[in-house]
């Protein structure tokens, strides 16, 4: 992997003020009206804990995705089969791709984990650690996802599939609201799709109801899926002439 080039996408990536605003600052504006809506009364420390962590993995999310999406850009511009030419692999640029979407992943996560602290967000080290470690290493199958769906769209398409992807799973997987308060069909799909599990857990700070073997069985096995499917996707798409 060349790092030069992991280094020159992440810069992409941070300078695109869409970014900024979608990914890093509405996360942080819906942190704000959700736990100033229904953080009241005797459980608002604990609604304040679970609109955090749900906040922080939506910003994670968003930012993956959305970082991935962009691959459908350099597919309209031949970039792919321009790889042909130089010593980089098709791995390494799919793993590039993957990696950056886990980093600028990172940001918003943990800009709304400090937000949650300095207004009244109170957890363990041990905690703390779950909710932002725990949910950014449990990113990578989406981050993925965002390769995948970079490789499928076309230019002019990938920006409402990217958008609808990550909002669709950002409903299914309980970001929004606990699944508890999901009906009870919506709470049957959502155990299906990765973001419930990459979900649960920061879910599990407060609700103690994280099965860590499951969760990493589950995430692992979509990691590897959706792995096969863009590296299957990036060989016909450059086996083109």
């Amino acid at each position: 992997m060349n790092v030069k080039y992991l280094a020159l996408e992440i810069k992409r990536v941070v300078r695109n003020p869409r970014f900024l605003i979608f990914t890093v600052g509405l996360p942080v504006v819906f942190y704000f009206l959700f736990s100033s809506i229904n953080a009241q009364g005797n459980d608002a420390d604990r609604v304040r804990v679970v609109v955090m962590v749900g906040m922080a993995a939506f910003g994670g999310l968003t930012a993956a995705v959305s970082s991935g999406t962009r691959i459908a850009v350099e597919r309209g511009a031949g970039w792919q089969r321009q790889l042909r030419l130089t010593p980089m692999s098709g791995g390494a640029y799919l793993v590039t791709k993957a990696l950056v979407g886990m980093i600028v992943g990172l940001g918003p996560l943990l800009l709304v984990c400090l937000i949650g602290g300095l207004t009244g967000v109170h957890l363990t080290a041990a905690e703390w650690l779950q909710v932002t470690a725990g949910t950014w290493i449990g990113l990578l199958p989406l981050a993925i996802l965002g390769v995948l769906v970079g490789q499928l769209a076309t230019p002019d398409s990938v920006q409402a599939i990217g958008s609808g992807v990550f909002l669709l799973l950002s409903m299914f997987g309980g970001l929004w609201f606990p699944p508890a308060a999901m009906p009870s069909w919506l709470a049957n799909i959502a155990h299906v799709v990765p973001s419930f599990w990459y979900g649960g857990i920061g879910r599990g700070v407060v609700f103690h109801d994280l099965n860590v073997g499951t969760t990493v069985l589950v995430l692992g096995a979509w990691t590897v899926g959706l792995a096969a499917l863009a590296a299957r996707r990036f060989r016909a798409d450059t086996a083109r002439v």
